[in-house]
């Protein structure tokens, strides 16, 4: 599934049990980015702020140089597009 027209970030469900997730949620996605790599994750926390259960992050060492790291929607679609915009804010590298 891809996430938008401005990337070309995919998402993949997760088929294993992770922390935050309930466990076999279905609701639990890896962002797979260029060359197949996983750059973060999105998927519907066991906590969050109330309306917006779900989160998206950006994967360690994706993280650097970025104002976004993470943050909460109120849904999937939202969540993606928050990712997205997050990953090309600076996927070139800082300025």
């Amino acid at each position: 599934m891809k996430i938008g027209a401005m990337t070309d970030l995919l998402l993949r469900q997760v088929a294993e049990s992770r922390p935050g997730c309930e466990e076999g949620s279905p609701d639990d996605y890896d962002v797979i980015g260029p060359g197949g790599l996983i750059i973060g994750r999105i998927f519907k926390a066991i906590t969050s702020p109330p309306g917006t259960p779900w989160m998206w992050t950006l994967a360690y060492g994706e993280d650097e140089d970025r104002s976004s790291t993470h943050g909460y929607e109120a849904t999937r679609d939202a969540a993606m597009q928050a990712f997205a915009r997050s990953w090309e804010e600076n996927k070139d590298g800082p300025a």
